[in-house]
């Protein structure tokens, strides 16, 4: 590649080369690199172009101008091209200032510099260091109950809180925002909103207008209730909540819509969205941007009802919040790694978001062709540009009703794969973001919040986010099947003392097998009906039937199974070895702990596998008095504390 071109790319950026699955450098194309940076706005498609965008690269980085955003950790100082003056939150100001003092307490600041004002964000150096505890990974949608619609609700998740055995922490799939128009997607990794709640799982039940209504119109709503079948149905789901709470929304009162703009901006969008359709690039053209004088111009009775809907839905999550009160972390949600760039966010935040790109992973092993995930990516620019405060916000809104935050892909803060339009996957390149903006302003919004944060930093990652992690107190994650010597030729599972301590534990997620079907092969049988699998299905079966034996070896090295040991003895021998570990926090799983045999979610498919649609087999009532919820939450929750000092990561 040419060097001037590889200059550009690095002055912003973005990705000449990476380490491959191989650990191998692989060269990524000019095309790719030009691509890409031209969604950053610099072009580079002809050599007078790249020498033109480098000249200014550089000009600009030998102006000594400060950035848009500066980050700097609590009680650090930072010297200043010249005198300057920081307007703290509360108002008052620091004058006359050659360096910023490590006085400056944690916080939204403005500084001034020769006429130059930028954001100055101080961060926390660290989190406090998270509790010991256990707790439950729940997928919400799969729960179901006599008072739930057609799926889980945050009705049952209350319900649940009260009946799971005194856990300190449930962890719950990403609760993100739909476009309220049908079909409605399935996948939660795919929102149209992560600032906002998924109105699907709001109870109707449980809203103060239904308890003020009238037994006849009570009785309306009562037989809106769809029918029970046999996987979630998310489009009839809404279309019955949404029928119901039209029914109620003469009940509502009035609805101030002054207080938030930022809920009133999305609810605008929610409205134009049954006007017009999901996607907001097929609007017409007038209603394409959020500040255009017809989108202002624009009334409905919608965005007060959309309003509501968000406000009951915050209602609810935080009678859950207070039920898991007494729980050392209590509620942890799960941030999605992106949003579909034809939802709210798209439109909303397009200014900060890369126009066409999608996100997505390299090729690997098990995607030769490279993965494209269809979310939207944050412009690095554009973020430095405005302070952050689009990544502020969605922190904000999400920690206010949590414990605990679980970042999918966490490897994100530091650099995300972006697929420019018209590319496949492998065409793509990976663009920098700056670590310690985005892991520090999380660690400011979480300290502020009172909350944990959880990093999803499974597969192969750069030695940064494992340290970055580690540095900050902010747990990594640590499934049972992944947790292994990758250096010996065998891929022998290590022992529980090897765990690391800074870490969530579980034995599967819902992208993996669950107990059950990990110790019946399932996922092989699975994978071959639907013609999924990279090698043949001898080798596949004699693979899977390896890491079984390997498992059950490790088990019986640790005394917890003997070689007669029945498959559901194993499953519980598997809590049992969590338990074992030093990892702050250890998890079950309903799928575990229930013997169920079909994973959530099985990627690399969409319609061949009923992905997010299958319930749990028994229901809540049947949860309540099942001894297996017992006796896991017993193992779980008398850990021992042995060697919790001795694991490192």
């Amino acid at each position: 590649m040419d060097a001037d071109l590889v200059a550009l790319a690095e002055a912003h950026g973005v990705a000449t080369w990476y380490e491959d699955w191989h650990r191998k450098r692989k060269d990524v194309s000019a095309e790719s690199v030009v691509g890409v940076l031209g969604l950053l706005g610099v072009d580079a498609t002809t050599p007078s172009a790249v020498a033109s965008s480098l000249a200014a690269a550089r000009s600009r980085d030998g102006l000594g101008r400060l950035p848009g955003t500066l980050v700097i950790r609590l009680g650090t100082k930072r010297a200043l091209p010249g005198a300057g003056v920081i307007t703290l939150e509360d108002g008052s100001e620091l004058s006359d200032l050659s360096e910023i003092p490590a006085t400056v307490p944690l916080g939204w600041h403005r500084l001034d510099v020769g006429g130059q004002e930028i954001t100055l964000i101080v961060v926390p150096a660290e989190l406090p260091e998270p509790p010991q505890t256990w707790g439950w990974m729940l997928q919400l949608y799969a729960l179901h109950s006599a008072g739930s619609w057609g799926m889980g609700d945050l009705g049952d998740l209350r319900t649940f809180v009260g009946q799971a055995g005194s856990p300190g922490l449930i962890l719950l799939n990403p609760l993100h925002a739909i476009t309220p128009t049908l079909p409605v997607p399935p996948s939660p990794y795919a929102p149209s909103s992560r600032r906002f709640a998924n109105p699907l799982y709001l109870r109707v039940a449980d809203t103060a207008e239904y308890r003020r209504a009238d037994p006849p119109l009570r009785a309306k709503v009562d037989a809106l209730k769809p029918a029970a079948s046999e996987l979630i149905d998310y489009t009839a789901v809404w279309q019955a909540k949404r029928a119901a709470l039209e029914l109620l929304w003469p009940l509502a009162g009035e609805v101030d819509l002054t207080t938030d703009p930022g809920l009133l901006d999305f609810a605008r969008f929610c409205a134009l969205a049954e006007l017009y359709g999901a996607n907001w690039q097929e609007w017409p053209a007038e209603f394409r941007r959020p500040d255009s004088p017809a989108v202002r111009a624009f009334r409905s009775d919608r965005i007060a009802f959309h309003v509501w809907l968000q406000r009951l839905i915050k209602e609810q999550l935080d009678a859950v919040k207070v039920a898991a009160g007494d729980m050392p972390v209590g509620i942890v949600l799960d941030l999605a790694v992106g949003t579909d760039p034809s939802g709210a966010d798209g439109w909303l935040l397009q200014d900060v978001l890369a126009k066409g790109v999608h996100i997505g992973a390299p090729p690997d092993a098990f995607n030769q062709l490279g993965q494209d995930w269809g979310a939207a990516a944050w412009r690095p620019d554009r973020l430095i540009e405005t302070g952050y405060a689009a990544y502020r916000d969605m922190l904000r809104r999400i920690f206010a009703s949590a414990g605990g935050l679980r970042v999918d892909h966490v490897a994100g803060l530091w650099r995300l794969w972006w697929v420019p339009p018209g590319m496949g996957a492998a065409g793509g390149t990976y663009v920098h973001y700056d670590p310690e903006a985005m892991l520090g302003i999380l660690a400011l919004e979480a300290t502020r919040a009172g909350a944990v944060v959880i990093g999803e930093d499974l597969g192969t990652v750069q030695k940064a986010v494992t340290e970055g992690l580690e540095r900050m107190n902010m747990l990594g994650s640590a499934v049972l099947w992944f947790t292994r010597d990758w250096e010996d030729p065998d891929g022998v599972y290590y022992p529980a003392a090897k765990y690391p301590r800074n870490a969530l534990a579980s034995i599967s997620t819902h992208d993996l097998p669950t107990a059950a079907g990990f110790l019946a092969g399932e996922q092989v049988k699975v994978r071959a009906e639907l013609g999924q699998l990279a090698g043949s299905v001898e080798q596949e079966r004699a693979a899977a039937e390896k890491d079984r034996e390997q498992l059950k070896r490790l088990l019986r090295d640790e005394g917890l199974i003997t070689a007669t040991s029945t498959d559901e003895e194993v499953v519980v021998a598997m809590h049992q070895f969590l338990a074992r570990t030093p990892c702050r926090f250890v998890t079950a799983s309903l799928y575990d702990v229930l013997g169920e045999l079909d994973q959530p979610n099985l990627p690399g498919t969409v319609d061949e596998y009923p992905n997010w649609r299958m319930r749990i087999g028994l229901s809540l009532e049947q949860i309540a008095g099942d001894p297996r919820i017992a006796r896991i939450a017993g193992i779980l929750g008398d850990r021992r504390d042995s060697g919790k000092e001795r694991a490192t990561r």
